[in-house]
């Protein structure tokens, strides 16, 4: 059976592994700048724990979406470079048509001045 706190982490994993994905599609980067990116893009609003980007990264490499290589970071330590591939691409693709789709629901809900037949 799945509870409130189950959604509640599926809907939390799924949107960290599309934005995740959105991120690679720029092109390869390891879990730092990953975070950063996501960090900067929504001027602070979105931060991503480490103990939250790993698993996520992992998951997707998993599921064949990403792919990763060991290679030298920018101040020549040695990092993990993560890059989206082809079904990761696609899979962003109808991750994002899907998300688009929600957010338009929920945001025509909570900005709906509709009273319901049974509110007074």
């Amino acid at each position: 059976m799945e509870t409130a706190l189950d959604t509640s982490l599926d809907l939390l994993q799924g949107t960290l592994d599309l934005l995740v994905l959105k991120t690679l599609s720029w092109g390869p980067a390891h879990g730092y700048d990953v975070a950063r990116w996501i960090q900067d893009v929504t001027g602070d609003v979105l931060r991503v724990e480490e103990g939250s980007l790993y698993p996520a990264l992992h998951r997707l490499e998993k599921r064949k979406l990403l792919k990763s290589s060991w290679g030298l970071s920018r101040n020549n330590r040695r990092a993990k470079y993560y890059e989206i591939t082809t079904k990761g691409r696609d899979a962003l693709a109808s991750e994002a048509s899907t998300w688009s789709s929600f957010t338009k629901a929920v945001t025509t809900v909570m900005t709906s001045a509709d009273r319901p037949a049974w509110a007074k």
